[in-house]
Order: structure tokens, then C-alpha cells, then sequence
């Protein structure tokens, strides 16, 4: 939290307990409502409420979307049942979801209680969508127009719904079944002839997405085609929500934090470091270190397997940690790339051979630069003997391109079986390449060395 935050919170605390409110509500009237959540998020909890009650109810709802599940769960507790019902009549279909979804069941009985019938059977309808899907993060307040509609009347449709729904910059046309067959902007209708029929300049080629649709592949369209709002449709192709850009801003977030977590060996958790307790972090962290770990007795098994040429060259022994440490690092390099690629949809399981046989010209190239530089940096600096520098620089080389090619094609691999590609990242990969590296290391100075 900035400190520009921290400064606020303590003029707000003090305005607070001289009960200035008139001050204290003219001040709060004129911040952002992300803002908002996070002056909160400084202010004492019992102090929170008597805050919010001073808040006019349409920003009050803003602010409250925007506040973590913790602050939201405190202030709705506190609430009276007027109170709730004033948020919750505020909020959008997507935003009540997300507050239901995070809630416990005894705070969500509450808010659902004080919605309306409309909204609650709308929150209950996303709710059956699977989790990550776009019919779980869709609003179904959405502008529909008529494919026979006037310009003029389109446009006394608008301002006669606008308030309620999420977006009208882009309005989606359908028929009596809802059925989607048409799209156009806000501004094709305002430079439109009053008596133009909406048929005739409406969009025929609508992008869209099924409710069974991967969140995240919803949030990929949304920034490919540059969309303010991305339909949703069911099996029939009926109109049944739309994901707006904020919200594929979020999934891009949260999918991006799951993706760095599993790439460091962290089982993803979707709360706040700070607002995670010590067990948690344990539970979350220790199954892969343990996975980790057994799976680095191989490392020990293949050094124990060579003793007796490490006892012939015991200097062989002081090179482990660069040829380890130099094909975890090409590993990780290779299996960075491609799973950024896969996650933008640049790379599919097809292209596997044409990525290999690219990784392996790149792996050819370094390590020839890492060999060549290590053997003359061996001969020249440290007065290694020629046999050993060229052992050390092939298995450089060897390890190098074993490296890139394990990295490249288990990401691949990976989501072809239904995993996510993140999971073969750095800390797998690296313990892989590890225990081949020394397989390659020993195999290499056992033949060249005549151990």
C-alpha cells in the first residue's frame, strides 16, 4: 500500500473522530472508487461502516466492488437489511457473482435475500455455469435491439434501458428467440439516418464465445479483436450474457498470478500474501517441495553410481554446479517461451516438431558459445588439463541441447494431456535437466577419460 494511502487514511481518521461527516463525505465524494477500497483497507475495521454510510449509494456500491472479500464480509455483517438491499440493488450481475461466489454461506443467504427476484434468479443462473468458464464471469445486462427497429427507435430504446446495464457503447441484435444476428457500436447508430433500419447497417459477422467457453480464452478475444464487450451464447446460439473488458482484465490477472505460482512450485491460492496465514503458505508450498525434493534422489542415485570416477578425477567434481546450474537455466529458458507462447495461443501441440527443431538449432548454437568459452576460460585460467576442459565443454554442449528440448516439448506435452503448461516450469524442469546432466557429465568423462 502506498503511502499516499496511509496519508489519507489518517486525515480521513481524524476528520472521523472530530465527527466532521459534511467534510468527510465532500472529500470521499471526489476519490475513485478503487481508490476508496484502498483508503479503506488502512482504516480501522470499526470504523469502516459509519465510513461507508457517508458514501452517496451509487459510489458506495462502486467502492464495495472494489474492496477485498475480507472488508466486503465485515461491512456486510455490519449492514442493516435496508443497508444490504441499497448495495445490492446497486451492484451488476457479474459483480453480485463474484461477492456470492467468495462469501460464506450464511453472508450469502443474507445477500440474496435482499436482492431483488430479477436479480437473484439472474445470480443464480451464472452460478450453474463451471467455474473458469465465460458463462461464470458474463453479466446478462446487456443492450438487445431489433433486426427491424428504426435508428430512431433503437436510440429511444437505449436511453429508456442505458441506466441499468453494464455497457451501451456496442449493442447486439437478435431476434424473437434471442437468437444473436447482428452487432453494431453506439456510434454506427448516432451518424445513422433516424429512419435507417437497424437490419440494414447492423454487423452480420458477430464474434462470440459459448457459455462453456475457458474464461481465459474469452479474455485472449477480448484483446485480440480490441472489444469493449465480447457476446456469449449458448448451445442455440441465443444471446445469453456478454464479458466486458474489465472483467477479462481481472481473468488476465488472476490466470497470469496462477501461472507465475505454479511456475515457482506454489499450488495457486487466490488470497492476498499478506491476508494468507503461515499454515496456509505451508500447505500451499510443501507438496511440491517434497515432490521436488524425491524427485532430486535421482541427482544422488547417478553421483553415487560414478564414485569410483569421481575418485579418479576427484578435480571432475568441482564442475558439477556449473553444468547443472547452466542446463537448469537453459531448461527454464526454453520452458518460459513456449508457455507464454501456448497461453497466447502462438503456439499448438501441431507445431511440437517444427519448436524442437528450433530449440535445437538455438541449443546448438549456445552451447557451442558456452563450450568454447568454458574450454579456453578452463585451459587458459584455471590450468585444467586439455582432456578434462574438453570433457567438461562437451557436456556443456550435450546438456545444453538436452536441456532446450526437455523444456520446449513438456509444456507441450503438458497441455495436450489436460495440464496446465505452467507446471512444467522452472523448478521441475530444473530438477529433470539436473539428474541428466550428470547422467551426460559422467557417461562423457567415463568414455573420453577412460575412468
Amino acid at each position: 500500500m502506498g503511502d499516499n494511502y496511509r496519508g489519507f487514511s489518517v486525515t480521513i481518521e481524524k476528520l472521523l473522530e472530530e465527527k466532521k461527516y459534511a467534510s468527510l463525505r465532500d472529500i470521499l465524494t471526489t476519490i475513485n472508487p478503487a481508490d476508496i477500497a484502498l483508503i479503506f483497507a488502512e482504516i480501522q475495521e470499526e470504523k469502516l461502516p459509519l465510513l461507508f454510510r457517508l458514501l452517496p449509494k451509487e459510489l458506495a456500491a462502486e467502492a464495495f466492488v472494489e474492496m477485498d472479500e475480507d472488508m466486503q464480509e465485515h461491512l456486510i455483517r455490519g449492514f442493516s437489511d435496508a443497508e444490504l438491499k441499497a448495495v445490492v440493488d446497486e451492484l451488476y450481475v457479474d459483480d453480485a457473482v463474484d461477492i456470492v461466489e467468495e462469501m460464506p454461506a450464511n453472508v450469502v443467504k443474507r445477500v440474496l435475500k435482499q436482492a431483488d427476484p430479477e436479480l437473484r434468479k439472474m445470480i443464480n443462473e451464472i452460478l450453474k455455469y463451471p467455474e473458469d468458464s465465460a458463462g461464470s464471469i458474463m453479466t446478462t445486462e446487456y443492450l438487445s435491439l431489433r433486426p427491424q427497429m428504426t435508428v430512431e427507435e433503437a436510440i429511444k430504446r437505449i436511453r429508456r434501458t442505458c441506466v441499468d446495464k453494464e455497457t451501451i457503447y456496442t449493442c447486439y441484435v437478435t431476434d424473437q428467440n434471442r437468437t444473436l444476428i447482428g452487432m453494431l457500436s453506439l456510434k454506427d447508430l448516432l451518424v445513422a439516418d433516424d429512419d435507417d433500419i437497424v437490419e440494414n447497417i447492423m454487423e452480420t459477422n458477430v464474434i462470440c464465445v459459448e457459455t462453456h467457453t475457458d474464461q481465459e480464452e474469452v479474455a485472449q478475444s477480448l484483446s485480440k479483436y480490441n472489444f469493449m464487450a465480447l457476446p456469449v451464447v449458448d448451445k442455440e446460439t441465443r444471446l445469453v450474457g456478454i464479458v466486458t473488458f474489465d472483467d477479462a482484465i481481472d481473468v488476465i490477472e488472476e490466470e497470469t498470478t496462477e501461472d507465475i505460482e505454479m511456475m515457482a512450485a506454489i499450488t495457486p491460492t487466490d488470497k492476498p500474501y499478506l491476508k494468507t496465514s503461515v499454515f496456509e503458505i505451508w500447505k500451499k508450498r510443501i507438496p511440491w517441495l517434497l515432490l521436488l525434493m524425491i524427485s532430486a534422489t535421482f541427482t544422488t542415485l547417478i553421483i553415487s553410481s560414478f564414485e569410483s570416477a569421481l575418485a579418479a578425477q576427484l578435480v571432475l567434481t568441482s564442475f558439477i554446479p556449473m553444468i547443472m546450474g547452466t542446463g537448469g537455466n537453459s531448461g527454464s529458458q526454453s520452458s518460459v517461451t513456449i508457455i507464454r507462447g501456448l497461453s497466447l495461443d502462438e503456439i499448438e501441440f501441431s507445431d511440437i516438431l517444427r519448436v524442437i527443431w528450433k530449440e535445437t538449432r538455438v541449443a546448438i548454437l549456445c552451447g557451442l558459445t558456452l563450450a568454447v568459452a568454458n574450454f579456453f576460460k578452463l585451459i587458459l585460467f584455471e590450468g585444467v588439463e586439455v582432456a578434462i576442459s574438453l570433457t567438461i565443454s562437451l557436456t556443456l554442449l550435450i546438456t545444453v541441447l538436452v536441456a532446450k528440448v526437455i523444456g520446449s516439448s513438456l509444456p507441450m506435452l503438458a497441455k495436450k494431456i489436460g495440464f496446465d503448461p505452467a507446471v512444467m516450469a522452472s523448478p521441475l524442469i530444473t530438477t529433470m535437466v539436473d539428474a541428466l546432466s550428470l547422467l551426460v557429465y559422467f557417461t562423457t568423462a567415463t568414455a573420453l577419460l577412460n575412468l
